[in-house]
């Protein structure tokens, strides 16, 4: 099951899948390039297999440069991949002054195994967001969580694309009309996957079945949808949690950052 699992990811949910929101900026041989919200430059690809240590580090160099020819990035993040065969990758990015960030588990299940009852305490309601209201809530709750200054940028990202009608299902707990918890559900199109990701809980609320309740309802709906599997990059503090959903981590993410000298 690992091994069909990761296969689906590697094959399905890398490059164009990961910019289906975000505007491309461009390409470099095998090097995917787009920008997110907040000035956030992302470089990825579906393989470096083949490339020996020199070309890898040519890779590098073509990435900073597409980057600082564009005066929008602020950040430039490599998103790396433990199953990759990539020599001297890790060198390359360090001796051109990227930092490693802590790494993520890369985590996919079936859908079906997720969509299960979880109680939740009384009090806690958990639903699709109504209105503009809601997405700010959400958002501010979300950035407080993670520590993003950025988080103003990423809401006025989320409610155009919610205005606009998309297809995103953006899931929260309230607790007397508080976001307590939340997170989307992003579908893939011409995939088998929906994506559940910017998954978060206040501190004082962690702990009593909320988040695998939110994940429980997110994976109904992507069954509704027509989505066998779900998929998720997680932090250590999330992974217990949808391991027991049913959840099973296939390999690792790691973000390398390069902050341009002017953010």
């Amino acid at each position: 099951m690992h091994h069909t699992l990761l296969n689906a990811y590697d094959s399905q949910l890398r490059t164009s899948a990961e910019m289906l929101r975000h505007p491309s900026t461009g390409s470099h041989g095998p090097l995917w390039f787009a920008l997110f919200p907040g000035g956030r430059g992302l470089v990825t690809y579906e393989s470096l297999d083949g490339a020996d240590e020199d070309e890898i580090a040519e890779l590098v160099d073509a990435a900073v440069e597409h980057f600082d020819a564009r005066s929008d990035v602020k950040v430039i993040e490599w998103k790396t991949r433990a199953h990759d065969v990539a020599p001297g990758l890790h060198e390359a990015l360090i001796s051109r002054g990227f930092a490693p960030e802590e790494p993520e588990s890369i985590m996919i299940g079936e859908a079906a195994l997720l969509a299960q009852e979880v109680r939740v305490p009384a009090g806690v309601e958990i639903r699709q967001v109504r209105d503009e209201v809601e997405i700010w809530a959400m958002e501010e709750m979300q950035g407080t969580v993670f520590a993003d200054a950025e988080w103003r940028a990423r809401a006025e990202a989320t409610l155009a694309e919610w205005s606009a009608g998309s297809d995103t299902g953006l899931w929260i707990a309230l607790v007397d009309g508080d976001v307590v918890s939340a997170g989307r559900l992003e579908p893939v199109p011409d995939t088998d996957f929906a994506g559940l990701w910017g998954g978060a809980t206040l501190p004082q609320w962690r702990g009593r079945g909320i988040y695998r309740a939110l994940t429980a309802r997110r994976a109904r709906s992507a069954l509704l949808q027509g989505k066998k599997y779900v998929n998720a990059d997680c932090t250590e503090l999330s992974r217990p949690i949808l391991e027991r959903s049913g959840l099973i981590k296939v390999s690792t993410t790691t973000p390398y950052i390069l902050r341009q000298p002017s953010a």
